[in-house]
């Protein structure tokens, strides 16, 4: 049974992961297939460098993994269930925004 503490740190982690535009991208973009650097670099219109950095970040989290290749690494979700939950997340958000029930949400800047 997992713990208080490891269901927080294990929460906080998925939201540092999404708390950056870049690394929210490279989430998605290994939801729908492995990849190397240089292609995410290029898909996502980042230097190599800034993208190290991210993935740096992702591994660090424990939501990515480098299976090394050669003299390469491709990048992957660490466990397939992150991607379903990366979809459950986005449209349960999408749901609840669609959905805004508070009438003071605009004036509030809640919901």
């Amino acid at each position: 049974m997992l713990t208080l503490a490891t269901d927080l740190d294990a929460l906080t982690r998925f939201g540092r992961a999404l708390a950056d535009p870049i690394r929210c991208r490279l989430l998605l973009a290994l939801r729908e297939a492995p990849a190397y650097p240089s292609d995410l670099a290029d898909a996502l219109g980042i230097s190599r460098t800034r993208l190290s950095n991210q993935l740096a970040c992702l591994r660090d989290c424990g939501l990515v993994v480098a299976v090394p290749e050669g003299r390469r690494s491709r990048y992957e979700l660490a466990d397939s269930r992150l991607g379903h939950a990366l979809d459950d997340l986005r449209t349960a958000v999408l749901a609840v925004e669609a959905d805004r029930t508070c009438p003071d949400a605009d004036e509030k800047g809640c919901c």
